[in-house]
């Protein structure tokens, strides 16, 4: 007989929260490489900017708050709206929710303009369970572009984010399919499918697509799952006509585990 999953638990079962907070703590992750000025390389980076990583990753691993605030400007502004007070209030909730994060930044590339310092850098963070995070385990990739003048962040945006999250004995095991990034008006595939047997488990899943909004960062969204009769979730998806960012979500739960995956969609002209 399959194991079919209980659906109680998934009138209740939340997923924003997750993993919207998650690209708060990419403190350095920059991407420049459209700009017309050639960028450094890492390799000649300033000692006060690999210090200032290396230090930044070493409060945030530690969930110490008032530590990583200090490397943010009193007029500290975010491409998705954030400003520094809503930044410190989401990092509080998102490591009460997820006490054993580790953060790891490499630094890709830097270049001066006038007295501020534009980085790339890639972002890794991963948590181990917990008692209050369901027994979730958290793995994020970050990509940002950040301003930077003297020992703090003045600006920061998001170019791409992936943030994965599992839970139980065994969650499936999913290749994710999205492009990172989509013309205003043109139809995108997103396919999230499982690449392992199921034996006699069945397949509970949802899709979910958000637009990327400072004001629904904390507030979690309810997911209804539905049996699905395929090894995965595969959907096809019309970009906005106005450019933007959006957060695409795939959700797949069997008998003795469950993933989801998120990653910000791109829109541009």
């Amino acid at each position: 007989m399959p194991n079919l999953i209980k659906l109680l638990p998934l009138r209740s079962y939340r997923t924003k929260v997750n993993h919207k907070l998650t690209f708060f703590l990419l403190v350095m992750s920059l991407f420049t490489s459209w700009q017309s000025v050639q960028a450094s390389t890492a390799q000649n980076a300033p000692a006060e900017l690999t210090n200032l990583l290396t230090q930044i990753d070493s409060a945030a691993s530690q969930g110490n708050t008032k530590a990583v605030m200090q490397y943010y400007s009193p007029n500290f502004t975010h491409s998705d709206g954030l400003n520094r007070q809503s930044m410190e209030k989401a990092l509080v909730s998102l490591w009460q929710r997820y006490p054993r994060l580790r953060y790891t930044t490499q630094l890709q590339s830097w270049r001066r303009q006038g007295n501020t310092v534009i980085a790339e850098t890639v972002t890794q963070i991963s948590g181990l369970p917990s008692a209050n995070s369901q027994n979730m385990v958290l793995n994020a990739t970050i990509r940002s572009e950040q301003r930077i003048n003297g020992q703090q962040i003045i600006q920061q945006n998001i170019i791409s984010e992936r943030t994965q999250l599992t839970s139980g004995a065994k969650p499936p095991q999913i290749d994710f399919r999205l492009p990172q990034q989509v013309k205003v008006g043109q139809q995108f595939s997103f396919d999230a499918i499982v690449s392992e047997p199921l034996g006699e488990d069945y397949l509970l899943g949802a899709a979910l697509e958000e637009p990327v909004k400072a004001e629904t960062l904390l507030k979690p969204t309810p997911v209804n799952l539905e049996l699905l009769g395929s090894g995965g979730l595969f959907k096809v998806g019309t970009a906005p006509a106005t450019p933007g960012s959006r957060w695409i979500s795939a959700v797949i739960m069997r008998g003795e585990g469950t993933t989801m995956i998120t990653q910000r969609l791109r829109i541009v002209k």
